[in-house]
């Protein structure tokens, strides 16, 4: 039996893991650290080394370097013991399709070796929302209740942590608001990590957000703070035509303005400004300076793919 390392306060840690194939670096050194209890979500393009390091965590692939533990067990050293802790669903979500859901939950408990099996079973499907369902073969289900089933079997031995690769990938939007509120209260028991390149699916479910692009992580922090980070408001303002000069053009709070459409009988731009700041009486006044009249003015939300678009553009 595997000794388990003590003194460990993390779910996961990542230390210093590259993956190539052949001269093609996919991660690049990455280090993350989960802690218990945690909700993670990896964010970023297609091909940006996620799901890479997701089969890694699940003892699917090895790295060519670097360590990985998970609940105090190496992957390499232990590779059984973390996968009794891990439950995995992948993005194509495989599946037994000409079973019964019931029938397939058995199947992957018996894989398991847990004892009370249709006890189990009962629990996963009352738990993700199955019952309704549960007279029916796998393959006359919908999208939605596809990835319910497979997220049952992810929790079937009742892992620790579970590994959610693009787990709403497909989903129309009844599915996914169902499968988002699901995610979020398996967070409340459990160490999550789910992968994505839908940024809504990171502000709706997350506590933290990291950030991968080309193999490397390029942010890591708190889905509040990744909101925040080097991010400026913005306010959008509706102008009268004719304009006296260009619109804003030396106006300086900051920020920048940008011209959003110069069209008809109005011009709207777009100005950024230091978070926190109040900047519409300003506005007003600079307006009024410049024989400007004001339409309209509202606030712009900043989203987490401007963020993440500021990001990528940086590091480039």
């Amino acid at each position: 039996m595997p000794k388990k390392k003590t003194g460990i306060g993390m779910s996961i840690t990542i230390k210093n893991v590259t993956k190539k194939y052949g001269e093609q670096v996919v991660l690049d050194n990455v280090d993350i650290s989960v802690d218990k209890g945690e909700v993670v979500g990896f964010l970023g393009p297609n091909g940006a080394g996620k799901s890479t390091l997701m089969k890694i965590i699940c003892c699917y692939l090895e790295p060519t370097s670097g360590t990985v533990d998970v609940c105090g067990y190496d992957i390499l050293k232990d590779p059984l013991e973390v996968k009794r802790r891990i439950g995995y669903l992948q993005e194509s979500n495989p599946l037994y399709v000409d079973m019964y859901i019931s029938e397939y939950l058995e199947f992957i408990a018996r894989i398991h070796d847990i004892s009370d099996i249709r006890q189990r079973v009962g629990e996963v499907m009352e738990l993700t929302g199955l019952m309704p369902e549960r007279r029916k073969i796998i393959r006359q289900l919908s999208k939605g209740y596809k990835q319910r089933v497979g997220l049952a079997q992810a929790l079937i031995h009742n892992p620790e942590v579970l590994i959610l690769d693009e787990p709403t990938t497909g989903l129309d939007p009844s599915q996914l608001t169902e499968i988002r509120q699901l995610i979020k209260e398996l967070g409340k028991d459990k160490t999550v990590v789910l992968s994505t390149h839908i940024m809504q699916e990171v502000e709706a479910i997350c506590d933290r957000v990291i950030i991968i692009d080309k193999g490397k992580i390029i942010a890591n922090d708190s889905t509040e703070n990744i909101m925040m980070y080097q991010s400026k408001s913005l306010i959008e303002v509706e102008i009268k035509k004719p304009c006296p000069v260009k619109p804003f053009t030396t106006f300086s709070q900051g920020g920048g303005v940008r011209v959003i459409s110069d069209g008809g009988e109005s011009v709207r731009v777009e100005i950024s400004y230091n978070t926190g700041e109040e900047i519409r009486d300003k506005i007003f006044e600079y307006a009024i300076a410049n024989h400007y009249i004001v339409l309209s003015m509202s606030k712009n939300e900043r989203k987490l793919e401007d963020i993440f678009i500021g990001l990528v553009n940086k590091k480039d």
